[in-house]
């Protein structure tokens, strides 16, 4: 179990166990617009859900996760959580859920499961369990084009190196990036993470070309377990040590 400061995350049933990745996230996506309505695509643990429940107060928060575990443990998280009213998991495949969209949301949040050399391990079958599960970036942005609000956001962390990529593709769609930052682990280490912020609304007279958008960087660590100020700031309300 991973033991937050306002909820618990049970784990032992999914493949991708909670990481950084996901509590970045969670805790990074803007919720200035006081979403109604999230969708956490890609759930795993439901750990984003479970942190987005914590920040917003959006009365429809809706995960999706194709994994037969992992869906099941979502699920426990959910109903075991103080928000188990708000949060609800379909057990489908992305493609699935948007033959038949039954809502629109102001908010869409993923971290995709995605195949890099950084998780290659001695286990070949793993391995390429992870290949073949990984949700190509285009399917993603085809189905926030459908399922995006008028208003609404989407919010995602990617590899860096896929960055440029998910821009271009992203354009392609309509959507446009509202705020980036690029995440290090230590502060002479590479950039490993990108997380973007999209919106259909590109300008406010409604041209739709990409405008100005804030970037920044955020440092980890500076060493081993004495984290920066800035990190802690963002997940002050999350762990139990910060």
């Amino acid at each position: 179990m991973f033991q937050f400061k306002q909820f618990s995350v049970e784990q032992d049933r999914c493949a991708m166990k909670i990481g950084t990745d996901g509590v970045l996230l969670g805790a990074w996506t803007p919720i200035g617009d006081n979403p109604f309505s999230i969708l956490d695509i890609g759930t795993g643990t439901g750990i984003v859900a479970l942190m987005l429940a914590q920040r917003s107060s959006a009365e429809q928060i809706d995960a999706l996760e194709i994994d037969d575990d992992a869906y099941e443990q979502a699920t426990d998280n959910f109903e075991n959580s103080p928000w188990n009213d708000r949060l609800f998991c379909f057990h489908a495949a992305l493609d699935e859920f948007v033959e038949e969209p039954e809502d629109e949301y102001d908010l869409i949040v993923s971290n995709p499961p995605f195949y890099s050399e950084d998780y290659k391990s001695s286990n070949e079958q793993r391995d390429l369990a992870r290949f073949q599960d990984a949700m190509p970036f285009e399917d993603l942005l085809e189905a926030t084009a459908l399922l995006l609000s008028k208003n609404g956001i989407l919010s995602v962390i990617i590899p860096y190196k896929e960055e440029s990529t998910f821009l271009a593709l992203s354009a392609a769609y309509a959507l446009f990036p509202l705020k980036i930052t690029r995440v290090k682990g230590t502060p002479t280490s590479e950039i490993k993470r990108s997380l973007l912020a999209f919106s259909r609304n590109a300008l406010p007279d409604g041209r739709q070309e990409t405008p100005n958008f804030a970037t920044d960087e955020l440092i980890i660590e500076t060493a081993r377990h004495i984290y920066t100020s800035e990190y802690i700031e963002l997940t002050k309300e999350f762990y139990l040590k910060m």
